[in-house]
C-alpha cells in the first residue's frame, strides 16, 4: 500500500550515503598493539564470542524474513519489538566488555565463571529475539534445535491453530448485506464481517447490487468464493431477485448499531431498497445503545441471540465498526473454513490487468501493486 507513512523520515535519516564516512564502532588495527600488551589469549577468546554474538544477531535479523518464508509478512510489529531486543543485547555486551577489560589483566577462575554466566545470560536473549521475529498474530513458531543449530521450519496449515467455522447455509435462507459507511475498502471489510454472520446464522449472502451500492460483480469474483467453501454461500442480487422474481420481501431488518443512526441509514436508503422492488417491515435495532463510536465487544453467541430469526430474508447493517470475535475474524486466512489460499479475490478481469500492468512497467519480479487513498480504486 501506498501510504503516508512517519517512519519514511527515519528510513531517510538512517541511509548512509556511499561517500559519508563512518567510524567504526571497534578500530581493531588501531586497537591492535595495546590490546597485545595488555589482554591475555583468554581475552583474545572472549572478545571473538561477542563481535561473533553480536554479527550473528544482526545478520540474523536481516535475513529472517527471507529464511522463514511467508511468516515474515506477519511480524512487522515483532520485529519492532527485536530490534528493541538487539540494542539491549548489545548495550549489555559493551558493558561487559568494558568492566572485564578495564578492572583486571588476569582471568581468574570465579572471574571466567562470571563471564560464562553474563553470555549465557545475552545468548538466552538472542534465543528471544529469534522466537520474536518468528512469532505470529496465531502464537509463536517453535524453533528445534539440532546438532545444536536452530532450524527454521515451514508451517503446515493443517497443523496450524487457525480457528474456522463452517459455513453451511440453508438454500432457502438469506441474509442481505448492508453496508453503507465509508467508500469502497470500508464496504469490502464490512462484507467480509456480513460472511462470518451469514456462517454463524447459516444463511446464503445476498451482495448489494449496484443501484444500491457498490458494482460488487465488477470487483470480487463471486464464483471463487463459492468454490472455496464448496457450495453456494454467496450470490449476487441479480440472482436473488431471479429467484425471488423480481419480488422480494425483507421479514426482518435488523440495525446492528443504534447511534448516531439505526443501520447508519437514512429514508433516502430505504426508499432506493423499495425502488428495487423489495419490500420490507419495521427497520429493528439489536441493541438500543450501540454506538459506532465505542462498539462494545460481542460473541457468536450474541449474534445467534439477537439475529436468530426463522425468517427467510433478514437484513443486518451497518456492521464495519462491529466488534464480534475480533481475534477470530482477524486471523490470517479469515474465520471461515476454505480450501483456498485466499477466499476473497479481486475480480479475474481486475487480476489480469493488474498483472499486465506491473510486469509491463516494473518487470516479471512484481506481482500486485495497490495504491490506497480514501478508499479503494480512488485517486
Amino acid at each position: 500500500m501506498a501510504r503516508d507513512s512517519p517512519n519514511e523520515d527515519d528510513d531517510h535519516e538512517n541511509l548512509i550515503h556511499q561517500n559519508k564516512d563512518k567510524s567504526a564502532s571497534f578500530r581493531i588495527e588501531e586497537l591492535q598493539s595495546p590490546i597485545r600488551r595488555r589482554f591475555s589469549k583468554g581475552h583474545y577468546l572472549f572478545a571473538a564470542i561477542v563481535t561473533v554474538i553480536s554479527l550473528v544477531a544482526t545478520i540474523y535479523l536481516f535475513f529472517s524474513s527471507k529464511i522463514c518464508g511467508t511468516t515474515s509478512d506477519r511480524i512487522k510489529e515483532s520485529q519492532l519489538r527485536a530490534l528493541y531486543l538487539l540494542n539491549k543485547q548489545r548495550s549489555s555486551l559493551f558493558d561487559l566488555w568494558n568492566h572485564t577489560f578495564g578492572t583486571s589483566n588476569n582471568i581468574t577462575a570465579v572471574r571466567f565463571d562470571q563471564i560464562k554466566a553474563s553470555l549465557l545470560d545475552q545468548i538466552t536473549l538472542n534465543r528471544h529475539i529469534k522466537d520474536t521475529l518468528l512469532s505470529t498474530e496465531n502464537g509463536t513458531v517453535s524453533v528445534p534445535i539440532v546438532n545444536g543449530s536452530e532450524i527454521c521450519l515451514k508451517i503446515d496449515p493443517k497443523s496450524s491453530k487457525r480457528r474456522t467455522i463452517e459455513w453451511k447455509p440453508d438454500p432457502n435462507k438469506f441474509l442481505f448485506a448492508i453496508c453503507l459507511s465509508g467508500q469502497m475498502s470500508n464496504h469490502l471489510i464490512c462484507l467480509e464481517k456480513h460472511m462470518f454472520f451469514a456462517a454463524v446464522l447459516n444463511r446464503v449472502l445476498v451482495i448489494p447490487g449496484s443501484k444500491f451500492d457498490y458494482q460488487y460483480n465488477l470487483v470480487l469474483d463471486i464464483e471463487h468464493i463459492n468454490e472455496c467453501i464448496g457450495r453456494k454461500t454467496v450470490i449476487s442480487f441479480k440472482n436473488f431477485m431471479e429467484l425471488k422474481k423480481n419480488h422480494a420481501r425483507i421479514d426482518k431488518f435488523i440495525c446492528y448499531f443504534s447511534i448516531p443512526l439505526p443501520c447508519y441509514t437514512d429514508e433516502d436508503h430505504l426508499k432506493q431498497l423499495k425502488s428495487l422492488g423489495i419490500s420490507m417491515g419495521k427497520v429493528e435495532t439489536a441493541w438500543k445503545s450501540e454506538d459506532i463510536e465505542n462498539p462494545s465487544p460481542k460473541t457468536v453467541k450474541d449474534v445467534e441471540e439477537k439475529f436468530g430469526t426463522k425468517e427467510d430474508v433478514i437484513a443486518i447493517g451497518d456492521v464495519f465498526f462491529a466488534n464480534v470475535e475480533k481475534d477470530w475474524v482477524l486471523q490470517p486466512r479469515g474465520p471461515i473454513a476454505h480450501k483456498c489460499k485466499i477466499l476473497i479475490e479481486p475480480s479475474k478481469l481486475i487480476l489480469l490487468t493488474a498483472q499486465r500492468f506491473i510486469q509491463t512497467f516494473l518487470g516479471s519480479g512484481f506481482v500486485a501493486l495497490h495504491f490506497r487513498r480514501h478508499g479503494f480504486l480512488k485517486f
